[in-house]
C-alpha cells in the first residue's frame, strides 16, 4: 500500500513539475525567444508584459476611444475601432508583433499576404480556438469554428442549402417580414403631426433580420426560433464584456454569477432547438411518408441528410450548432450592413434618389423577385461600398499550425496572424486617394477591379473558408433596401453621435437615429 502511495506521489509531482515548466516556458521563455526571432526579421512591436502581454494597453486605448465621438461625415474609423492597431502600426511599421496574453500576434495589413494566408488549401492555418467558452456557446461548434475533415464534411453538406436556387425561394419570406415592419413605420409616421418618425435603425434591423432568419431557417417554427435569438443576444452582451479580460484556465467551469447566466442561456437555447427539431420529426412521422421532405428551410435541408445512407449526415447536436451559427452570423452581419447603408445614404441623399430611380425602373412598386434584384446594379454597388467602409467583421485571424513562411517572414507554429480588414479597406495603396470617401462608383466594373489589388475587399473573407452565407446576406440586404427605398426617404437625426464600435460586429455605439418620411406618389 505504501509503495502504491509512493508511486502516486511521484507521478503527481512529475505532473505538477511538468505543468509548472510549461507555464514558465509560455510566460517567460517563449515571449522572449519569439520577440528576438521577429526582431531579427525587422518586425518590432510593443514590449511584452508578464502574463497579460499587450492586453492592458489595448483595454486602456479602447476605453479612451469609447469616450470619443467622431465627426458625422468621417469614415476614417480605424483609430476608434482598432486604436492599438492604429497606434502600433504608426510606431513600429506596417507589420508588427503584439501579444494577446501569452499568444503572439503578427498584424498583417497587406492584401497579397492576406490572400496567401486565407487561400491556403493545405490546412496549414486554422481559426484561433475560442478563448472563452461563451464564444462557442454563442454560435455553437458550427461551420465557423470546426476545422480539418470535419469542416470539409460540414461545408459539403451545407453548400446545397445556400445555392442560388434555394435562396431565390426565400426572397418572398424576406419581403413579407420587411413589409410588416415598413407598414408599422408608415402607420407611426402618419399618426404624427409632421408626418415623420425618428427611428433607431440598428435596433429595428436587428429585430428584422432575426425575424427573417427565424422564418428562413425554421419556417413554421419561427416563434421558437425568435426565442433562440433572444438568448443569443444576452450571451453576446456577456461575451463583449469579457473579450479582453485575461483568461484564467479553468475559470469557465467555476459557478460564478456570469457563468451561471451563461449555462442557463445555453440550456435554454439547446432546449428550444431540440424542441423545434423533434417537432419536425414528429410531424413527418404523423404524415406516414418516408419520402416526405423535412421542409425547404435551412433546418429541413439539414434534416433531409438523415434519409441518406452515406456518411454525409449531421447529428442532432451538429444541426443544433449549425442553427446557432446561422442565426448569429446570419442576422448579425446583415443587420450591421443594413444599418451602415442607411447611415451612408442619410449623408448622401442624391444616392437615395439614384437608387430609387433604378428600383422604380426595374421593379416599380412591386415586391422584388430574384430577376428584378439582379438588375439593381447601383444598389449592389452601394452595399459593397458600405461593406468596405463599415465591414461588420473588422479583423480576420488565422493560427499557424506548423512553422510557416508568409511572404519573406518565417512564422513559428502557434503564432496568430491578424488581418485588420478595416485598415486594408482604407488603404490608399489599394483604393486610391479617396479611400476614406463614400464612392460606390468604384465598384462599377465589379469587385475585382474596384481596387489596385483584386482581393482588397475582405468583407466575406476569401479562399476555401469564405463566408458560405454571403449570397444570402446580399440577397436579403437588396430585398430590404429595395422595399425601403420604394416607400421612404430619410436623413440623420440631429441627435445622432457617430461612434462606430466593435461589439463582435461593427455597431453604432449610440445607435443610429434617423428621420424617416413616407414618400408621396
Amino acid at each position: 500500500m505504501g509503495y502504491l502511495i509512493g508511486v502516486a506521489m511521484v507521478t503527481f509531482t512529475i505532473v505538477i513539475i511538468s505543468e509548472v515548466w510549461k507555464f514558465l516556458v509560455s510566460v517567460f521563455w517563449r515571449p522572449y525567444a519569439l520577440t528576438r526571432h521577429f526582431r531579427k526579421q525587422g518586425v518590432l512591436g510593443p514590449p511584452y508584459s508578464l502574463v497579460s502581454g499587450s492586453l492592458h494597453e489595448i483595454k486602456v486605448l479602447l476605453k479612451d476611444e469609447r469616450e470619443r465621438v467622431m465627426d458625422n461625415h468621417s469614415h476614417d474609423i480605424t483609430q476608434r475601432v482598432m486604436p492599438h492597431i492604429h497606434k502600433w502600426s504608426n510606431l513600429y511599421g506596417k507589420i508588427f508583433l503584439y501579444w494577446y496574453g501569452t499568444q503572439p500576434r503578427i498584424c498583417i495589413p497587406d492584401a497579397e499576404l492576406a490572400k496567401e494566408i486565407l487561400s491556403n488549401k493545405f490546412g496549414f492555418y486554422a481559426k484561433p480556438k475560442p478563448r472563452l467558452s461563451v464564444v462557442t456557446l454563442l454560435g455553437g461548434r458550427g461551420l465557423i469554428l470546426v476545422a480539418g475533415l470535419e469542416w470539409v464534411k460540414r461545408r459539403r453538406i451545407l453548400n446545397p442549402a445556400f445555392s442560388m436556387d434555394k435562396l431565390k425561394v426565400m426572397i418572398s419570406r424576406m419581403a413579407e417580414c420587411t413589409i410588416s415592419l415598413l407598414d408599422e413605420w408608415q402607420r407611426q409616421a402618419i399618426e404624427t403631426k409632421d408626418k415623420f418618425k425618428i427611428i433607431e435603425m440598428n435596433k429595428e434591423f436587428q429585430e428584422l433580420t432575426a425575424d427573417i432568419i427565424a422564418h428562413t431557417a425554421f419556417g413554421s417554427s419561427f416563434v421558437q426560433g425568435k426565442e433562440v435569438f433572444k438568448a443569443q443576444r444576452e450571451l453576446q452582451q456577456l461575451c463583449i464584456a469579457s473579450v479582453v479580460n485575461i483568461f484564467i484556465p479553468g475559470s469557465q467551469y467555476l459557478p460564478t454569477m456570469s457563468n451561471i447566466k451563461i449555462w442557463k442561456l445555453d440550456w435554454k437555447m439547446k432546449g428550444k432547438l431540440q424542441h423545434i427539431i423533434e417537432s419536425r420529426l414528429n410531424s413527418q412521422t404523423r404524415s406516414g411518408s418516408s419520402d416526405c421532405s423535412y421542409g425547404d428551410d435551412l433546418l429541413g435541408l439539414m434534416m433531409d441528410t438523415w434519409k441518406t445512407n452515406s456518411d454525409d449526415k449531421l447529428k442532432m447536436n451538429e444541426i443544433m450548432d449549425e442553427c446557432k451559427t446561422f442565426f448569429f452570423a446570419g442576422h448579425e452581419t446583415t443587420s450591421t450592413l443594413l444599418t451602415w447603408t442607411i447611415y451612408l445614404l442619410s449623408l448622401h441623399i442624391e444616392w437615395q434618389d439614384k437608387l430609387r430611380q433604378e428600383i422604380l425602373e426595374n421593379c416599380g412598386m412591386a415586391i422584388p423577385d430574384a430577376d428584378m434584384l439582379s438588375k439593381l446594379k447601383m444598389v449592389n454597388m452601394v452595399l459593397l461600398e458600405a461593406l468596405r467602409l463599415y465591414c461588420p467583421v473588422i479583423e480576420l485571424q488565422r493560427v499557424a499550425l506548423e512553422d510557416m513562411k508568409v511572404g519573406n517572414l518565417l512564422i513559428p507554429k502557434g503564432t496568430c496572424l491578424s488581418i485588420p480588414v478595416t485598415m486594408i479597406h482604407r488603404s490608399k495603396e489599394y483604393w486610391g486617394e479617396d479611400a476614406n470617401k463614400f464612392n460606390p462608383l468604384r465598384f462599377i466594373n465589379g469587385v475585382s477591379k474596384a481596387a489596385k489589388h483584386p482581393n482588397a475587399l475582405l468583407a466575406f473573407s476569401m479562399g476555401p473558408r469564405n463566408c458560405i452565407g454571403q449570397n444570402f446576406a446580399m440577397l436579403e440586404a437588396k430585398t430590404v433596401m429595395t422595399l425601403i427605398l420604394q416607400r421612404f426617404s430619410w436623413s440623420l437625426s440631429p441627435d445622432y453621435k457617430h461612434a462606430p464600435a466593435n461589439h463582435l460586429t461593427l455597431q453604432p455605439q449610440h445607435g443610429l437615429h434617423v428621420i424617416v418620411k413616407p414618400l408621396q406618389f
